[in-house]
């Protein structure tokens, strides 16, 4: 049975209808591009680099992935970047906020263990089991971990819209963008952002809350008293 063919698509012929064509192009590039720019904008002086970031009790890194219940390399390079703050004496607590929504995936504890390895006492290190995604791990960071300021460690490619999200969560924030190899997985997190950033400005405009929020929890306010 032969498929019935589906009618192309025509340009307009007249000059009024090619004028609108391009009209509409047009407004649909400046408005993919709205949220993009609402990002550089509010991120525009918050960027910094590990050597220059100011000192901020808590830095916040953000789950990026397990392999074989192992940090990834690109959330391998977050914790690093946590691991030489702490050690230069720039934060004094590092919040790991990942997914934990299935028994055999944990990326909180996995966060936590490779801290560990690297310097940073366990009883410096607090545990968010459910940012399921940046929005989520702002607002939780906020509501329920009370932090009003924070170092934000993630990939370039991602740091702006951390920090875009969490300063609408009311967590006054500097981002550190980690160097990243430019391979597939990079070039795929580039291209996702590009459509996150929509999701990102619609977070920050309704404010919706996260999957999960729960009950207050003191663990940043112990740590910040734990010996080091």
């Amino acid at each position: 049975m032969r498929r019935p063919k589906l009618p192309r698509p025509r340009l307009p012929r007249t000059r009024a209808g090619q004028r609108r064509l391009v009209q509409a192009v047009m407004s649909g590039c400046v408005l993919a591009l709205l949220p993009a720019t609402w990002m550089y904008v509010v991120t525009g002086d918050r960027l910094r680099t590990t050597a220059d970031v100011p000192r901020t009790d808590v830095a916040v890194v953000f789950g990026a992935g397990l392999w074989e219940g192992e940090p990834s390399p690109y959330l391998a390079h977050r914790l690093d970047a946590a691991a030489e703050l702490y050690r230069a004496g720039r934060i004094e607590v590092v919040l790991v906020t990942g997914d934990n929504s299935r028994e055999d995936y944990d990326e909180p504890d996995a966060m936590r263990t490779y801290l560990t390895r690297h310097g940073v006492p366990d009883s410096r290190i607090v545990s968010d089991y459910a940012g399921f995604d940046t929005w989520d791990s702002c607002v939780r960071a906020k509501k329920i971990f009370g932090v009003d300021e924070a170092v934000l460690i993630s990939q370039g490619f991602h740091i702006r819209r951390a920090v875009a999200l969490c300063q609408e969560a009311g967590v006054a924030s500097y981002g550190v963008g980690v160097e990243a190899k430019h391979d597939a997985t990079w070039y795929y997190g580039g291209t996702r952002e590009i459509f996150a950033a929509g999701k990102a400005a619609l977070d920050a405009v309704f404010e919706p809350d996260p999957r999960f929020l729960g009950r207050k929890e003191p663990g940043v306010t112990q740590a910040l008293t734990a010996e080091r």
